[in-house]
């Protein structure tokens, strides 16, 4: 017995001097650390290539304005999506792009968050949501106009199509409070809208505008779109826009004739000239606005209406210039009225 456990002590001390149980529990320590550096490496890599295509996380109203305007998702056409013509603090988030938007009013941070995030999602899933309305060559001999296309916020395939145009004095166009959340809303109730990115003067504008319908009648197979009954939508400088070429034509801003919108959509303009051309016309206005008074829209719509053509105003009490959507406001509805007015002169 005794010999037994001196044989015992021995084969212990052989043990704890060779370390074989250490060894192994290093072996699977050092497997273990070599997985996880591994998969760090592995993760860091797919973060790495998600910031390279644009991926990485969703903005916030924290977000910086130029973080998004650089997002590689955009390509080349991030810095259209805010005022070109306005100086951008690198320091600027979206939650205060209201210092950047002169005029305007009942601007909504969350749905600047929300167009930014649709843009970045559509385009992250290859949708092309942009495209240019003229050539190299043009944009070589002209370079201004490579600030100028169009934000595509799709509907339905085959549905009617809506162009809208924001204003901005003909100083700078703000498209992120005056069109892209009207296009969004209406590509949510199945439209294809389409927001115009112009140069900035009445002329000019005016012929991006007819460009911009050509581009589309020309393209509409390839958009899957419906440009028969179209309408043109604007608010302010654009709202002008809309009515010169409703009134005009496109054959006078350079392009062909194209037929005429079923609809012209305005909001908050002091136009008062009425030519006898105008297409069917619904406006809307607040009492408050001080850049475009309600009784002068009033009075032009009556005109219209007195020439035969249908035309309707709706105008809101409290209301300053530049509201938008109106959202929680007395102007709420005024985005689904108008749709029901172009629905109704649809032919």
């Amino acid at each position: 017995m005794q010999y037994v456990k001196i044989v015992l002590c021995v084969l212990l001390c052989i043990i704890s001097l060779t370390g074989c149980g250490d060894k192994k529990s290093n072996s699977v320590v050092n497997s273990d650390s070599s997985s996880n550096d591994s998969e760090t490496v592995e993760m860091k890599q797919k973060n790495d290539d998600k910031k390279e295509t644009g991926q990485q996380s969703e903005y916030t109203l924290k977000s910086k304005v130029m973080d998004v305007i650089n997002d590689s998702v955009f390509g080349d056409y991030g810095r259209l999506i805010f005022p070109v013509d306005m100086d951008i603090s690198k320091n600027l988030t979206l939650e205060n792009v209201k210092t950047i938007l002169p005029w305007y009013s009942e601007i909504n941070p969350q749905k600047t968050v929300e167009l930014v995030n649709y843009m970045k999602k559509r385009a992250g899933d290859g949708d092309t949501i942009f495209y240019d309305i003229y050539t190299e060559k043009e944009k070589k001999a002209d370079p201004d106009k490579a600030d100028t296309g169009l934000f595509f916020f799709k509907g339905k395939a085959g549905a009617k199509t809506a162009i809208v145009n924001a204003g901005g004095g003909f100083m700078y166009v703000a498209g992120i409070h005056d069109s892209f959340p009207q296009a969004l809303e209406l590509s949510k109730k199945g439209y294809n809208a389409f927001a115009l990115i112009y140069r900035p003067g009445a002329q000019t504008a005016c012929e991006d505008l007819a460009r911009a319908i050509a581009f589309l009648h020309e393209n509409a197979k390839k958009l899957e779109i419906d440009m028969r009954d179209y309408s043109l939508w604007g608010g302010s400088a654009g709202a002008r826009m809309a009515a010169w070429l409703g009134s005009y034509g496109t054959g006078n801003f350079g392009e062909k004739d194209y037929p005429a919108p079923a609809a012209v959509i305005l909001q908050y303009t002091g136009l008062s000239e009425v030519t006898g051309n105008e297409p069917p016309t619904y406006a809307c206005v607040g009492t408050s606005d001080g850049i475009a008074s309600y009784r002068s829209m009033e009075r032009y719509i009556a005109n219209i209406k007195r020439n035969g053509t249908n035309a309707k105003i709706e105008v809101f009490k409290g209301l300053s210039h530049g509201f938008g959507l109106g959202e929680k406001t007395v102007a709420k509805d005024w985005l689904n009225n108008a749709v029901d007015f172009w629905k109704n002169n649809m032919k």
